[in-house]
């Protein structure tokens, strides 16, 4: 915690809420993280592609988290409060309490998570439509998205649906709790909802997929008034909630970012002189930020805006001020390699060794790598086994979610050496299929020559190593690890007013760590494992075609 000799130093919170936890950081101008905590928050899966959360155990956990970063700081050194989460949808009722969206009727459930899967008939009802809304989100609509959840509901739960207050991304959720206004960012309703930044809402898109009832009340349901991410709120914080929070009432609260925004905020803005790399004295839009967790997220931004198939955008000023966004996505990374990890029959002697050695996991599995490559480089150790990594469908950009997983090379071997090796091209696929987003962005216009890396993915060597070489681009790690809460705090130092921009905060903020260079060596083997792994995707839909003609 800082020292009484520091009462001068001013100190922005920042809140993220990922998927299966909520952070808080307390971060000085600098970017310096001076205090983080944690604390799980409850998923629920009642049934298989549906995932549910308590926005109450959600604002809980937030309030728990925020008191313990703050913990012995003066008041009057907290300047500004920043929110991020995922892009999940909240429900409240007209009384602004919790409403059910499940059948079971459990109010405390009223959280469809960003990853739930169960309008797949709505968003092919919505994208047989061709609105030309469409072309802003890569020529068809996600399932993650919030119009085919809100479609579900009135379908599904027609008593819920009759019930509504208001909608809520979970990030303007969380500043409403926080402030009482029901404003929403650009950022949230932009990428997830189909506002657009010169037209806001389109009428003839809601009217056409059968939810005119959102347009009937001037969108007071899903959001009347927007605001840029930082602007500040209302008042600032509200008296409950400083309660809640044990920060000073009326501190600025800003407009807030999805988590992965938040992150690419915290990264691609960082000073890079004198690390000798590609986008040096180069404009921010040669940079293509990742933010590696249960899922990935690829940010790029552009002065003019590009569509690219199969990617989200262009979205202007959804990130950065003033610049257009795209983004490309894996929906299951840090999450499949749980479940490739966890799921395999040598997992229990894993965990054992790795206690043993007091290692985690996956610490464990990369030094196993190293101890079995012999002279090989540890990449080529799986010349013979691929994987497909679209166990949860494809985001980008093939923005297929029927497709499914594929392991080819597979032997009877059950030992620790075979889940080495399927940890090992797991993680090669990830990386082939971020190169495979980034092919599509570069064919249609974007320039990328570096990537920045943040998220809890970001941690494993590994992981950033096989980014490097199978794209053949540096990689950038920040110098805090935590950069999706340094971005959630370069929203509360924005609304604050120590700074004049975002851009301002991101540059004095952001911080760089490491630099990973590719091994050019490797080339000739990635771009030979890269031809095989789209040959997978070939095949998986040459088999489906061939069952589906039966």
């Amino acid at each position: 915690m800082p020292s009484e000799k520091q009462t001068a130093v001013k100190y922005y919170v920042g809140v993220d809420v990922g998927s299966a936890s909520v952070r808080a950081a307390l971060v000085d101008g600098f970017g310096t993280v001076v205090a983080h905590a944690e604390q799980p928050i409850q998923v629920w899966e009642p049934r298989p592609d549906h995932y549910e959360q308590s926005s109450a155990d959600i604002w809980a956990a937030c309030c728990s988290v925020t008191k313990e970063v703050v913990r012995g700081v003066a008041a009057s050194q907290i300047r500004g409060l920043g929110f991020d989460a995922t892009c999940s949808l909240v429900v409240v009722d007209k009384q602004s309490q919790p409403l059910a969206v499940n059948s079971e009727g459990q109010n405390h459930r009223n959280v469809i998570m960003w990853m739930d899967h169960r309008a797949v008939s709505q968003v092919k009802h919505i994208n047989a439509t061709q609105h030309r809304v469409l072309s802003y989100v890569g020529g068809a609509m996600s399932v993650e998205m919030q119009p085919p959840k809100l479609l579900w509901i009135k379908e599904n739960l027609p008593e819920s649906w009759e019930k509504v207050g208001y909608f809520f991304d979970l990030p303007d959720f969380l500043s409403w709790k926080a402030t009482g206004v029901t404003a929403r960012s650009l950022c949230t309703v932009v990428c997830k909802w189909t506002y657009t930044s010169d037209k806001g809402w389109d009428d003839s898109f809601w009217k056409m997929i059968g939810l005119e009832d959102l347009v009937k009340d001037k969108y007071e349901k899903i959001g009347s008034h927007v605001l840029s991410p930082g602007e500040a709120l209302g008042k600032g914080l509200t008296p409950e909630a400083a309660k809640d929070l044990g920060l000073p009432e009326g501190i600025a609260v800003a407009a807030s970012l999805i988590d992965a925004h938040a992150g690419g905020l915290g990264v691609i803005g960082a000073d890079v002189k004198g690390h000798n790399l590609p986008c040096e004295n180069q404009p921010i839009t040669s940079r293509l930020a990742m933010i590696c967790g249960t899922s990935s997220c690829h940010m790029g931004v552009s002065e003019s805006p590009i569509f690219v198939p199969g990617v989200w955008g262009p979205y202007f000023s959804a990130m950065v001020p003033g610049l257009w966004l795209n983004e490309g996505g894996q929906s299951a990374t840090g999450k499949l390699i749980d479940h490739v990890v966890r799921g395999h029959v040598a997992f229990p002697e894993l965990e054992a060794k790795a206690a043993a050695s007091a290692h985690s996991i996956y610490t464990y599995l990369n030094s196993h790598l190293d101890l079995i490559k012999k002279s090989l480089p540890v990449g080529f150790l799986t010349v013979d086994l691929h994987v497909w990594p679209d166990f949860h469908g494809n985001r980008s950009p093939l923005t297929d979610l029927t497709l499914k997983g594929m392991v080819v090379g597979l032997t009877l071997s059950r030992g620790l050496d075979e889940l080495a090796l399927i940890y090992l091209a797991t993680i090669q696929a990830i990386a082939l299929g971020t190169r495979h987003i980034l092919e599509a962005m570069q064919a249609a216009g974007h320039d990328i020559t570096t990537l920045f890396l943040c998220g809890g993915l970001s941690k494993n060597p590994l992981f950033v190593q096989m980014h490097a070489d199978i794209t053949g681009k540096p990689v950038v790690l920040s110098k805090e690890v935590e950069s999706v809460l340094v971005g959630a705090a370069i929203l509360g130092a924005c609304a604050s007013g120590d700074f004049a921009s975002i851009q301002e905060a991101m540059a004095k903020m952001g911080k760089i760590g490491r630099v990973v260079q590719p091994n050019h060596e490797h080339k000739r083997f990635y771009d030979k494992k890269y031809e095989v792994f789209l040959k997978l995707v070939e095949h998986q839909r040459e088999y489906r075609s061939i069952m589906n003609s039966l």
